[in-house]
C-alpha cells in the first residue's frame, strides 16, 4: 500500500479505537505517529504522544515513537532520552536498540552510536537494520570502507531495502567509487512506481553525487507522495542543507531549519 492508502486507514483505525476507550494509550500513540509522518501535524502529535504515555507510561513504543517526535523538533538530547527509556522498558527490542544508535548519530555522537550498534549486532547478528545505523556512523567518521561492508550486509540481510542501498550508494561515493553508486542509483529507479517510488532514497543518491537539482527533484516527489518528513533528518542530506530550496522543504512539511538543530 501506498502512504495515500495506508495512512488514511490506520488514522481512522486510531480514531475508531479512541472512539471505543478513550483511555487506550496505544491507539492515542497510534494516532500520533500518523499525524507526525502523514498528516505532518506536529502540534497535534506532540499532544496526542504525552496523553499516550500519561496513560500507559509503561509502553515501551509510546517512548519509541516519541523520541522520534522529539527529534523531528530537533530536540535530539530529549530524543535520547526518551529512547533509552524505551530501552529500559523493553531491552530486548532490537528496533528500540538500533534507533537509539540512529538518534545517538543524528546528535553527533558517532562513537557513542558506533557502541550502540555494535551491541545491538551482538543481539542478533543478522539484523539489518543494525549493520545500516553502524555504517552511517562510520560514514560520519570517515570510515569508508568499513561504511562499505557492514552495508553490504545490511541490503543482503534486509532483502534489498531501498533505505540500505541508498546508504551503500552513499558510501561507494565516499569510497571513490561513483559507478558503483550510480548502478544502484538506477537500479532504484526502475523499482519505482507510480504509488511509491522511492524518491527519498533516490534523493539522496543525488544528494551524494553532488547534484542538488536532481535531488530536490526527487524530494518534490517524495513531498507529493506525502513521506516521512523524518526522512529529512538523514546525514544524507547534509550536502543540501545550505540549499534554500531544501530550508523551504523543511518549512512545509513542519520542520525546524537545519540550522536550528
Amino acid at each position: 500500500m501506498s502512504p495515500q492508502e495506508a495512512f488514511p486507514e490506520a488514522k481512522a483505525a486510531a480514531i475508531r479505537a479512541l472512539e471505543l476507550d478513550n483511555l487506550l494509550g496505544e491507539a492515542h500513540n497510534s494516532l500520533a505517529f500518523v499525524l507526525d509522518g502523514f498528516d505532518w501535524d506536529l502540534d497535534a502529535a506532540g499532544k496526542e504522544f504525552q496523553h499516550a504515555i500519561e496513560l500507559n507510561p509503561g509502553y515501551a513504543t509510546a517512548h519509541h515513537w516519541y523520541a522520534w517526535h522529539l527529534s523531528l523538533l530537533g530536540r535530539f538530547d530529549e530524543a535520547i532520552a526518551e529512547m533509552k527509556k524505551a530501552q529500559n522498558l523493553d531491552p530486548l527490542s532490537l528496533i528500540i536498540n538500533a534507533d537509539l544508535a540512529e538518534l545517538l548519530g543524528l546528535a553527533h555522537s558517532y562513537d557513542e552510536s558506533i557502541r550502540q550498534s555494535r551491541k545491538t549486532i551482538d543481539m542478533d547478528p543478522n539484523f539489518a537494520l543494525a549493520h545500516n545505523q553502524l555504517a552511517q556512523a562510520y560514514l560520519q567518521k570517515h570510515m569508508n570502507a568499513e561504511a562499505v561492508a557492514e552495508l553490504k550486509k545490511a541490503v543482503q540481510l534486509s532483502g534489498d531495502s531501498p533505505t540500505c542501498i541508498a546508504n551503500l550508494a552513499r558510501a561507494y561515493v565516499a569510497s571513490g567509487h561513483r559507478s558503483e553508486a550510480v548502478t544502484l542509483l538506477n537500479d532504484l529507479k526502475k523499482r519505482s512506481n507510480p504509488g511509491y517510488s522511492n524518491a527519498a532514497e533516490i534523493a539522496m543518491i543525488y544528494a551524494s553525487l553532488g547534484d542538488a537539482d536532481q535531488a530536490m527533484t526527487w524530494l518534490e516527489r517524495g513531498y507529493q507522495e506525502r513521506f516521512n518528513p523524518g526522512v529529512l533528518l538523514r546525514s544524507g542530506f547534509d550536502p543540501l542543507h545550505a540549499d534554500s530550496r531544501f530550508q523551504d522543504l523543511l518549512h512545509r512539511v513542519g520542520l525546524p531549519d537545519s540550522s536550528e538543530r
